[in-house]
């Protein structure tokens, strides 16, 4: 009747008009208020938000009006058909939403999110035509059997799609879950990541068991054979396991942190990132160099900033013999005193270490606060301020001196000859 198809237009209409209005509303709401660069970035997170929220709004005004038209016996065929198109649109925003979150934009991200528009509007087409049964039938008779088990290809679509779902749900709550503790501030940063990458691994775990038996796997024959299987490749991963064991031994020990100075053998740098495998360390001239956690637990590490950030740099200078060296002594502290980095307390000392060939061996220790930024530049810093003072005093750096003795013969007999070289 003409009438049942204007009902169900007033009901579309009304949904998309309060869908909207919830939707200007929300807006409006986060708009109040004075704009800083967090509630910027508040915003930009909540716009995927709010692309739900408006197919699912319109989703529910839908379906409450078509119970409502049901009950009074109305004919709703056109809101049978915007059911599940809205359905679909709904699962969609949810599904690139999570997508969008849980992994770093790129051309990869871009293709998932057109293959699951592709799938999910293709399974819509199909059910509106009415195909869909027909093509479930057929993908199930595509099948073989593996012993007691009845493997088809619907099943291994639905595992793949399954599995990729709950992989997403679980990197989408990963990202959450370390969002929240890194701005928790009850928690160390070490703690935070020994929690995030906890969390990590425990919610994909789960995730991997609950797609399997939503997927009509038996888990109890995956144990059978993970067990005979899981011999062999644990020899090929024991490296592997090995790294990622020690990964959380670091983790939960604080022995190192991000934001860390340390040195491992020869490598020299700041702690970057600590991952499930590596730790990202990265040097003075910008190379990152990955480094197995493995070695962290069995090899000697210095740790420049592990209980205390300040540390101590020695800085040896000569001076001639002709020189007073109290007169030099007092020079390179008030140079180390002028440093801003260098640390008042404790306070800079001076120290004559020995008489050496060539002059007298002076050492000034200084302890800064900053081993992040750098120890050749502090260094640099002070050695030329010494040099000035030193050049203003008129204090000399002796040049390395060697007695030569030079002995010749002529016809009078054998002469020798004393050379003082400098």
């Amino acid at each position: 009747m003409q009438s049942d198809f204007w009902w169900q237009v007033i009901i579309l209409a009304f949904a998309v008009i309060l869908a909207s209005s919830v939707r200007s509303f929300i807006l409006r709401s986060e708009g109040e208020g004075r704009e800083t660069a967090e509630s910027r970035l508040r915003k930009m997170s909540r716009k995927g938000l709010h692309r739900i929220q408006f197919p699912i709004s319109m989703l529910l005004v839908t379906l409450i009006g078509k119970a409502i038209l049901q009950n009074l016996d109305i004919q709703t065929p056109l809101l049978t058909i915007a059911t599940p198109l809205l359905l679909s649109l709904a699962a969609i925003r949810i599904l690139i939403y999570m997508l969008r979150k849980g992994f770093s934009s790129g051309r990869l991200v871009k293709a998932w999110e057109s293959i699951i528009s592709t799938m999910i509007w293709l399974m819509v087409v199909l059910h509106l035509l009415g195909w869909l049964p027909s093509v479930i039938s057929a993908l199930d008779a595509f099948a073989f059997n593996l012993g007691e088990s009845h493997i088809s290809l619907l099943l291994v679509i639905k595992l793949i799609l399954t599995i990729a779902f709950f992989w997403m749900l679980a990197q989408w709550l990963t990202k959450w879950i370390e969002q929240r503790v890194k701005q928790s501030e009850n928690f160390s940063g070490s703690t935070q990541v020994a929690l995030a990458k906890l969390s990590k691994f425990v919610l994909f775990a789960i995730a991997i068991f609950v797609a399997l038996d939503a997927a009509g796997i038996d888990l109890t024959a995956l144990t059978v054979f993970s067990g005979a299987v899981g011999v062999g490749i644990g020899f090929g991963l024991q490296r592997i396991s090995s790294n990622f064991i020690s990964g959380f031994i670091l983790l939960f020990d604080r022995s190192i942190k991000p934001g860390d100075v340390i040195t491992v053998r020869d490598k020299f740098g700041w702690v970057q990132e600590l991952c499930a495998r590596y730790i990202v360390v990265r040097d003075r001239d910008g190379v990152e160099t990955l480094i197995p956690n493995e070695n962290l637990v069995t090899s000697e590490v210095i740790n420049w900033s592990y209980t205390d950030s300040n540390i101590r740099m020695k800085i040896r200078v000569q001076i001639s013999y002709h020189d007073d060296p109290e007169e030099a002594m007092q020079l390179m502290l008030e140079c180390a005193n002028a440093s801003p980095r260098v640390q008042h307390d404790p306070v800079p000392l001076t120290r004559l270490m020995e008489f050496g060939d060539n002059g007298i061996v002076l050492e000034l220790r200084i302890w800064i606060l900053d081993p992040e930024n750098g120890l050749g530049g502090v260094r640099s810093e002070v050695n030329l301020a010494i040099w000035r003072a030193f050049k203003k005093a008129g204090i000399t750096i002796p040049y390395p001196q060697r007695d030569v003795h030079i002995s010749y013969a002529n016809d009078t007999g054998l002469q020798q000859k004393d050379a003082h070289n400098e």
